[in-house]
Formats: C-alpha cells, sequence, structure tokens
C-alpha cells in the first residue's frame, strides 16, 4: 500500500512538474512574442506609478493579452524598478519584452507632447506639437510668440503635465542677440545671462532642454556645438584659401549665410567672395552694412540708404578692404562648408534673379545685364 502511495506521489509530482515547466514555457512565449496591438500608441506612465498601474493600462489599451505575465515578466528581469516617468511610443506588435524595455530603457520620452521655440532671422515662434503614434507624424496644436500677451489654452495645460519635453531650433543666420532674446522668451529655464555670445560662435541647430536649466548652460551647449563644427571645417578647408585663421572663415561663412537661402549655391555665392579676396577686390554686400547699423540687434525692415552705403562703418564692405571684423550672425553648417571649400568658378560678382537665388557672372558687363533685368523684374512686381 505504502509502495502504490509513494508511486503514485511521485507521478502527481512528475506531473506537476511538467505542468509547471509547460506554464512557464507558456509564459515565456506570450512575453517575447508579439503583442496584440494593431496600431502604436503613446503611454503615458505618470510619475509614482510602478509595473502594475502600467500593466492595467496597456490591458486598456489593447496592448498586452495577459497583465499578470506582464508584470511577472518585469520582476523576473529585475527591471520594475526601472520604471521611468514619460510617454512612450508603443510600436504595432510590440511584445511585452519590449515594452518593458521601452518604459526602463532610460527615461527619455518617445512621444507626448513638445513644445518647440523656433528661433527665426525675423521671429520668435512657440509651437505645441503632439506626436500622432499611428502615423509617427507630429500634429501642430498651437503656435504662437512667446513673448506676446495672449498664451493658447493648450500651452498652459501641456505645460502643466510633467511629461512634457522642450525644444529650441534656431535657424540658420539668426544673431547671438535674437537667441539671447529667444531663451530669455522660455519662462522653463533659469538664470541671466550676463554677456550676449561673441557674433557666429552659436551653432543653429534644434536642441532638447530640460525645465529648470540655465540659459548660460543651453548656450554652452550651442557654443561647443559651432566650436567643433568650425575647428572641422578650419582642418577640412582647401588649402589656398585667403584666410588667415578659423576666425576668418567664420566670418566669411555668415556673410555666405545671409546672402542666400538657397543651399544650391552657397559654393557659388562663397566663389565669389573668395575670388575677390584673391584679386584684391572689395567685398560690396549688403549684409554687411546692415549689421553695422543694427548690430545685429533685430531687422532693419527696409532698404539700404545710399547714404548708409558710404558710410564708414568696420562692417561697410563697400568702405573697407576684406573681411569685416566679426561674424554678423550664426552660420549654418552648410555655410561653414561651402566657405571651407568653395566652387571652383571665376565668378566675381552675382545679384537676385527674380526666383530667389542669385544671377552669377565673371565680367562687369555680364554683371551689368544681369542688374538690368532684376530691376525690371522689381519694377513689374512694384506695377503688380
Amino acid at each position: 500500500m505504502w509502495r502504490s502511495l509513494a508511486s503514485n506521489m511521485l507521478t502527481f509530482l512528475v506531473v506537476g512538474l511538467f505542468l509547471i515547466g509547460g506554464i512557464v514555457i507558456w509564459g515565456q512565449s506570450q512575453y517575447t512574442s508579439s503583442g496584440p496591438l494593431s496600431d502604436a500608441i503613446c503611454l503615458r506612465v505618470k510619475s509614482g506609478s510602478n509595473m502594475s498601474e502600467v500593466s492595467r493600462q496597456l490591458a486598456d489599451q489593447g496592448a498586452v493579452t495577459n497583465p499578470a505575465i506582464f508584470r511577472i515578466g518585469a520582476d523576473y528581469t529585475e527591471k520594475s524598478s526601472q520604471l521611468k516617468a514619460g510617454s512612450f511610443l508603443i510600436e504595432e506588435g510590440a511584445s511585452m519584452q519590449e515594452i518593458v524595455d521601452s518604459v526602463t530603457r532610460g527615461g527619455a520620452s518617445t512621444c507626448g507632447t513638445e513644445i518647440v521655440y523656433r528661433v527665426g532671422v525675423t521671429s520668435i515662434e512657440a509651437r505645441v506639437r503632439e506626436l500622432d503614434p499611428t502615423t509617427n507624424e507630429f500634429v501642430e496644436r498651437a503656435a504662437f510668440d512667446p513673448a506676446g500677451e495672449e498664451v493658447p489654452e493648450v500651452f498652459t495645460a501641456r505645460r502643466a503635465e510633467s511629461d512634457t519635453r522642450y525644444r529650441v531650433a534656431l535657424a540658420e543666420g539668426v544673431t547671438s542677440w535674437q537667441v539671447v532674446e529667444a531663451l530669455k522668451a522660455m519662462d522653463m529655464l533659469e538664470g541671466e545671462v550676463a554677456e550676449v555670445p561673441a557674433e557666429g560662435t552659436l551653432a543653429p541647430d534644434s536642441y532638447e532642454i530640460s525645465e529648470g536649466a540655465t540659459r548660460v548652460s543651453v548656450l554652452e551647449r550651442m557654443r561647443s556645438a559651432q566650436s567643433a563644427r568650425l575647428n572641422a571645417a578650419w582642418e577640412a578647408r582647401d588649402p589656398d584659401l585667403p584666410l588667415e585663421t578659423p576666425q576668418d572663415l567664420l566670418i566669411l561663412a555668415s556673410i555666405v549665410e545671409k546672402e542666400t537661402g538657397v543651399p544650391s549655391e552657397r559654393g557659388e555665392v562663397a566663389s565669389v567672395f573668395v575670388n575677390r579676396l584673391n584679386a584684391g577686390m572689395r567685398l560690396q554686400t549688403d549684409p554687411t552694412v546692415i549689421y553695422g547699423i543694427t548690430k545685429g540687434q533685430g531687422v532693419l525692415g527696409r532698404g539700404l540708404r545710399q547714404s548708409e552705403l558710404r558710410r564708414a562703418t568696420p562692417w561697410n564692405t563697400y568702405v573697407i578692404e576684406g573681411l569685416p571684423p566679426t561674424p554678423i550672425a550664426n552660420p549654418g553648417q552648410a555655410s561653414l562648408d561651402a566657405a571651407a571649400s568653395p566652387t571652383a568658378t571665376d565668378y566675381v560678382f552675382f545679384v537676385a534673379d527674380g526666383s530667389g537665388g542669385h544671377a552669377f557672372a565673371t565680367t562687369l558687363e555680364d554683371h551689368n545685364r544681369n542688374v538690368a533685368k532684376w530691376r525690371q523684374i522689381e519694377a513689374e512686381r512694384a506695377n503688380n
């Protein structure tokens, strides 16, 4: 009898072990296999949440079939304690394992709301936008002047959310004064800026910033990026350039930046100025004259007067020889590269061609014809 009982118990034990093993294997398969999501979603994890709460959210949104397996898997892999607050893009068909990795990897939000401050050459604009997880594209909710009096309700609401991300984007050709003024308008930043950074030393780019960061620290990131770009461009420059220092290259790049908004012709514009420097000709470029008037503090907002073109200032390249003493804006990477390696041409003149670009010439006769065409275009536009 005892032998029979022991044999039966052993049988039950073996069967139980097989069942447990099967359940474990099934659970592992459920944890690592593709999930039920047919469309991507944005999962918002609030500060102070735990894996139990997240598992229920995921189940409610149809991202997991078994919340218990999700929790057990997170516990087994020792990731439950690494849960981060934020908004996370959960891709179509994401497995439980992939979801756990997403919400514990580093805490950087991958979807949700983003407030972007765009610093342009003529204006500053704040945009509230949200990532649509189904298309993986941002949808704009509001756009406004951050220095103005009217603030959209959606901006105030999103500012109150802890997982809202912030970004400042500098357009190519903005001045350092414009950048500092924009940072002053961003009230999630802290601290004063004692001195406007030297012109040209800030890299136009998009920078993610955190609430409570200092304005000085943001400027330092921009400075560091521009320094690295300038050093790289200087190292890769054409050996025969009539430039003596990296600062000369920065000045030339800033002039190229302000003279054209057409990326494909930056190399040709740079070649004109390099050819003029090599020939001992004055640069004769309007943007430098304008900078001598505004010092980069705002937009002139009108055409140059003849008296201003004749007036001697350190930046009036109709009067001075060679380069002006400082850059006239913050040039982007493409203008730095164009100044360092201009297109090989014989051009020494250019004028607007009415299409947004320029007509280039090697002789004064050809240039005068191009100027006449441009004046005719201006007259026709004035009459329309």
